[in-house]
């Protein structure tokens, strides 16, 4: 019979497939003898079942109903019971952390009975009638399905006649009165009662976790963070502890270091006389964890102490929920803390240098998107002096954007491309939206454990909390400051950093990070800022460990220059295209237009020594590494005037009783002829090489008269001509064919002998699937992966990622866009044809990436397992490609992992 639930002291942290995160975190602290409340674990197969058939399993009330009364006996209280009650707190617990995506439901077993017995058990009668509250007021909205403003609504308009600033203040008789109007509430919006049973509360929440797995913001954060769908989470069922039970007790959040920066040192939050969820809710202002060694050094030191063991045994910064309940400390969570891309290299380049782990394990803790993030830059605060506000630096960064104030708006000016800051008291799950489309965060309470804290964290957004300076007034859609009052639309800076908010927008300035690859010095002087030192050092040990080469797309001398400043080790895609652009379009379209082979020879005569001194200068930007140089790919059109453009032009002269200009007449005439209704399947690519005369020749003449240039200048050149959009054998020999009668010219005549690679681009399905004969005649294979996906799927990327990639992404069809992520299942499958055939044929071939996905994380792992040679990307993304190369290449030697 399968085993549906757990007690805690039957698990261990690795099994949180199964018990979820949190789960298996508190069989883990419960094995370690930590004073963990004692409680139970439903697990995530159980939702799975649920998910899948709309029913639990059938074992799984009775399984539970054994681990309830063993929890009843080892606490000597039974659930429900009229005097000193047992009360639970049912959690979700996924395998993946997702911070308030999904349903809690604390007090569980409360009723009009036994909030009596708690009241004279705890010798506290308000405290019993809070927690009663509180519980009504979770069930509704959770498991009953009622909305919480409703509820939130109710508690306002009694503080309003209490004349109170918050329901702390609300005394016992306005608690009674609070429950009875929540009780009646969800009668009148549910069309039942709130349920007196305190086994069927358990039942029914432990549902309601299940059911909110598949919650709009739970599914909207798990598409952002690329978690499966399919995945469910894990219930953890638990005897409650009381945070809330007077000045000596309280609840708080604990970092072992700064989330934020990654240093060393004790960082969280402290709310005294509070339950957990006030100190992630943000609705009140904590105080630092610090403070609690005023207030109770006690438990203080013996948090201290935990939190010592158990970054010792995860080796790694962990991230702590606990509660104090009368003097006595107890440790409702841990988990591997969530932290920023600093403090992500800071961490792991401290644990390594305190032989904590392997520098091959603190490589595999940090990623190219938070590299890419710490490339990102910073406020230039010299341009500046007027600060609006300063708060808690919660998730470092510099951004720019107009205020808003709920994530309804955020959403709909992002989505015109506006950029926004979302501004808000504090933030709820259901904020998840707007914190996605918004630039940054802004709350006016909370701290670095709030929500709107951790979860801008997990997003890599920028956060600045708790700014008490500013009142947020959310109706009228403003904020106001000592000095000023910000509205709806007003540009506001945020430095996560520092914890600053500037009116207007603040100029930028480089990172340090950057600035740092700018340099082109492999190891940063002892006066770099400790980030810089961090990124080096475990690109350094990615370096050494990748397989893969990492080349650049470069297309001018100055791209290479940075390229090869930022660690490339070569070009793999030179767009020769983008050299008949600017003063040099009139000379393209005199070869168009030419009528005479004399006419078009003389066009590309004049093209040609222009094209030589740029790939002089390239090839000596790039000297001793390969430079990939890809022959005119684009159809002949692009290089022409727009036709609407021509044609207004010439009804514009008509009207004007003038004659046509002759010019405009012959470019017009050209661009109806060629026009075609696919271009970008039409005459271009090799087929340009093969339909007009003189073209390629005049380029690879370009090529090897660089060479010999570079040569005589004491270079070393290395270049490789690609021949793109290739689909049969056939196209690849001829052009091959003509590269090698213009290189064996020119090169003899120099007195020079140098060879030059050919090879092509795979673009197409059909050169996948014929790599075999095509590679008979390749030197080298480059994979084009824009191409080809654009190819394999039939979409037309320019039209389609605008028209309906997101309802794609909404049902599923897509985890991620196949153009920023290698779509696998098609397109890997036709790349590892590719490869296999082309070496089967071919042994030895290189084969390379010069698609955008050359600089994507998660395609870079897979073209590390796919056999390539080397990827190719932008140079600002080249630093991100050698940490994933590294990543793969480590990943891979211990054992089959996921990218």
């Amino acid at each position: 019979m399968t085993s549906y639930v757990y007690d805690f002291a039957e698990g261990n942290k690795d099994m949180a497939d199964l018990l979820g995160g949190k789960g298996a975190n508190l069989a883990e602290m419960t094995r370690l003898g930590l004073p963990v409340p004692a409680g139970f674990t439903v697990t995530s197969a159980a939702c799975r079942q649920y998910l899948t058939t709309g029913r639990a399993p059938a074992e799984l009330d009775r399984q539970i109903r054994l681990h309830l009364t063993s929890l009843e006996r080892s606490c000597g209280r039974l659930l429900g019971q009229a005097a000193d009650p047992l009360l639970l707190s049912v959690r979700s617990g996924a395998r993946h952390s997702m911070p308030g995506m999904m349903e809690t439901v604390l007090d569980i077993g409360l009723n009009d009975y036994a909030v009596l017995g708690l009241a004279r058990s705890a010798g506290n009668e308000r405290f019993a009638w809070d927690s009663y509250r509180r519980l009504v007021q979770m069930f509704g909205n959770t498991v009953m399905q009622v909305d919480g403003a409703v509820f939130e609504d109710a508690l306002t308009r009694l503080k309003e006649q209490c004349q109170v600033a918050d329901d702390t203040r609300l005394d016992t008789a306005e608690l009674i009165r609070l429950v009875e109007t929540y009780k009646d509430l969800i009668r009148e919006h549910a069309g039942e009662a709130f349920p007196q049973d305190p086994a069927e509360q358990l039942r029914r929440a432990i549902l309601a976790v299940f059911a909110s797995w598949n919650a709009d913001r739970a599914r909207l954060y798990r598409r952002r963070e690329h978690i499966p769908d399919d995945l469910g989470t894990a219930v953890t069922v638990q005897r409650m502890v009381f945070g809330n039970l007077g000045p000596d007790s309280g609840s708080g959040v604990a970092f072992t270091r700064d989330p934020a920066t990654g240093r060393p040192g004790v960082y969280g939050d402290y709310l005294p006389n509070a339950q957990g969820e006030d100190v992630v809710s943000g609705t009140r202002n904590a105080v630092p964890l610090q403070e609690l060694q005023r207030l109770d050094p006690h438990s203080y030191n013996r948090l201290l102490a935990h939190m010592r063991q158990l970054e010792s045994h995860y080796r790694d910064l962990c991230d702590i929920e606990f509660t104090i309940e009368r003097g006595v400390l107890w440790m409702l969570q841990t988990r591997v803390g969530k932290r920023t891309s600093q403090a992500a290299f800071a961490i792991a380049g401290q644990l390594a240098q305190e032989a904590v782990i392997s520098t091959e394990e603190a490589l595999e803790r940090v990623d190219g998107e938070g590299l890419a993030r710490l490339m990102f830059p910073r406020f230039d605060t010299s341009a500046t002096s007027e600060v609006l506000a300063r708060g808690t630096p919660a998730s470092p960064g510099a951004a720019v954007g107009a205020a808003v104030f709920d994530s309804a708006e955020a959403v709909r000016r992002s989505a015109d491309g506006e950029k926004v800051v979302l501004v808000r008291q504090e933030t709820t799950p259901d904020d998840l939206p707007g914190m996605i489309a918004a630039e940054a965060v802004l709350t006016s309470r909370g701290g670095k454990t709030s929500h709107a804290a951790v979860v801008a964290r997990g997003m890599g957004k920028v956060c600045v909390c708790g700014t008490g300076s500013i009142t947020v007034n959310e109706a009228e859609r403003a904020f106001s400051t000592a000095g000023a009052t910000i509205r709806e639309g007003t540009v506001i800076s945020v430095d996560g950093s520092e914890g600053t908010v500037y009116r207007g927008a603040v100029p930028l300035v480089e990172s340090e990070v950057m600035r740092s690859f700018e340099t082109g010095r492999p190891h940063p002087g002892k006066d770099a800022a400790q980030v810089v030192t961090d990124v080096h050092r475990l690109l350094a040990q990615a370096d050494a460990t990748r397989r893969l080469e990492v080349r650049a797309n470069a297309d001018t001398p100055q791209d290479a220059a940075r390229a090869r400043r930022f660690g490339a080790q070569g070009i793999g895609l030179c767009r020769t295209e983008h050299m008949f652009l600017g003063d040099r379009r009139p000379l393209i379209e005199t070869m168009i237009l030419a009528h005479t082979d004399a006419e078009r020879e003389a066009a590309l005569a004049a093209l040609l020594p222009l094209q030589r001194q740029d790939f002089i200068e390239i090839l000596q930007a790039m000297d001793g590494f390969p430079v990939t140089i890809r022959l005119l790919d684009p159809p002949l059109h692009e290089f022409l005037p727009d036709r609407t453009e021509l044609a207004v032009r010439a009804a514009q002269r008509e009207a004007r009783g003038q004659d046509t200009d002759p010019h405009d007449h012959e470019l017009l005439r050209a661009v109806n002829r060629m026009r075609e209704t696919n271009p970008m399947l039409g005459l271009r690519g090799v087929r340009l090489g093969l339909v007009v005369p003189g073209l390629v020749a005049m380029q690879v003449r370009a090529v090897a008269e660089a060479v010999v240039a570079r040569i005589r200048a004491d270079g070393d050149p290395q270049p490789e001509i690609m021949v793109p959009l290739v689909g049969a054998a056939q196209e690849l020999t001829l052009v091959r064919e003509e590269v090698e009668r213009v290189w064996t010219h020119v090169t003899s005549a120099a007195g020079i002998t140098v060879t030059c690679p050919v090879g092509t681009m795979i673009e197409l399905p059909r050169a996948a699937l014929t790599a075999g004969r095509i590679a008979r005649n390749a030197d080298f294979f480059s994979l084009g992966t824009n191409d080809l996906t654009q190819t394999t799927w039939g979409f037309s990327r320019d039209d389609v990622e605008a028209e309906f990639f997101s309802a794609y992404l909404d049902k599923n069809i897509f985890e991620r866009s196949p153009f920023e992520t290698i779509d696998r299942e098609g397109v890997g499958r036709l790349i590892e044809l590719a490869v296999a055939e082309g070496r089967e044929s071919r042994p030895g071939l290189t084969v390379g990436v010069c698609g955008e996905h050359g600089g994507d994380p998660d395609s870079i792992h897979f073209f590390h397992r796919a056999g390539l040679d080397y990827i190719s990307c932008s140079p600002f993304r080249v630093p991100v490609a050698r940490l994933e190369a590294g990543r793969a290449a480590q990943r891979s030697s211990t054992g089959p992992q996921d990218g």
